[in-house]
């Protein structure tokens, strides 16, 4: 993967210093980064940047020297990106639910939570040409699906490590290469006429859907900011089956079959499990070790609903306006 192109002044000049090798960043970069602006998740330039620095302690990228990841002024900007982005998520979030336990905290958490008809829009009413934008803005995450997670693993310990790694095990294909999560959806793009290759459509999704990994990121990268981690897991695993069945149907309508739908159909299944391990074992059993924890936990399960939720909101209000929901035009190599 190359670097993506710029969206502004923050993400031009570290895709001009990228290519260089590893030296100190003009100030002026740091000064940008640092500049107050508008709502973090739809800034363009913030979330291209971000996601620059955050992709180097992933895959990295063909053009970039590895010695990056830890140029000390290039994580000054990192540093200042993230406190913008935090500013947002909590100017998004509301103040977690009264609950006596993690378990019904999250529950009512969800419950509560009014946000966008995506997915039945998906099932009922989605074009072929709006399923595949779909699929095109999930592939910034779910191509790397479950890596941003991992990161809690050496963070913790007993019960929720235990059920952590139960999760994870089973994201990742129980070691069978055919059967992780990551590769399913890499042949449902491939049925859809996407292009499945990692990063393929980064400079064609806006800011939200940057953001939505982002925020992944931003927690799994950052000990401190464990908890949230784990509670961002957990709303991704109690929200899923419903929508994952609704987007399985909407394939079907649109007449695909199982080799399609696989990737979704394996979600509902798997994910129904995945909703009591999260909320019991993984965030219960945490909370038990580290109660002082619990508004960090709560906070990264808001950030996952807001997240998730501006992402649909966009994508909504561009198909409904008759508007594509991508920068250019989406090329499939199915008529």
């Amino acid at each position: 993967m190359h670097l993506p192109r710029p969206r502004g002044p923050i993400s031009a000049a570290l895709g001009t210093a990228l290519r260089g090798s590893p030296h100190a960043l003009p100030s002026s970069v740091l000064d940008h980064a640092q500049r107050p602006g508008g709502f973090a998740l739809s800034d363009e330039d913030l979330q291209v940047s971000l996601w620059i620095c955050y992709e180097l302690s992933y895959r990295g990228f063909s053009d970039v020297d590895e010695d990056w990841e830890t140029e000390p002024s290039l994580l000054a900007v990192r540093a200042a990106l993230e406190k913008r982005m935090l500013a947002s998520l909590r100017d998004l979030t509301s103040p977690p639910p009264r609950a006596t336990n993690a378990p019904a905290a999250l529950k009512a958490m969800i419950d509560a939570d009014d946000g966008p008809g995506l997915a039945l829009y998906l099932q009922r009413h989605a074009t072929a040409g709006q399923f595949a934008e779909f699929v095109a803005h999930r592939s910034i995450y779910h191509l790397k699906e479950a890596d941003p997670h991992s990161w809690a693993i050496p963070r913790i310990s007993g019960r929720a490590k235990a059920a952590l790694v139960e999760i994870q095990s089973d994201e990742y294909g129980a070691g069978r290469l055919e059967r992780m999560h990551s590769e399913l959806f890499r042949a449902m793009m491939r049925d859809l006429g996407l292009d499945d290759t990692y990063g393929a459509y980064l400079d064609q999704v806006p800011a939200v859907t940057l953001a939505v990994s982002n925020t992944m990121s931003l927690f799994g990268l950052h000990r401190a900011w464990t908890p949230a981690l784990l509670g961002h897991l957990a709303v991704f695993e109690m929200t899923s089956s419903l929508p994952n069945r609704r987007y399985g149907n909407g394939l079907r309508r649109l007449g695909h079959g199982t080799g399609t739908t696989r990737f979704y159909d394996e979600h509902v299944e798997a994910d129904a499990v995945h909703e009591q391990i999260a909320m019991h074992d993984l965030c219960g059993g945490y909370l038990e070790d580290h109660p002082e924890d619990t508004g960090k936990l709560l906070f990264g399960a808001a950030c996952a609903l807001a997240a998730d939720n501006a992402m649909a909101e966009f994508l909504l209000q561009r198909w409904e306006s008759g508007r594509s929901a991508l920068h250019g035009v989406l090329e499939t190599d199915v008529a």
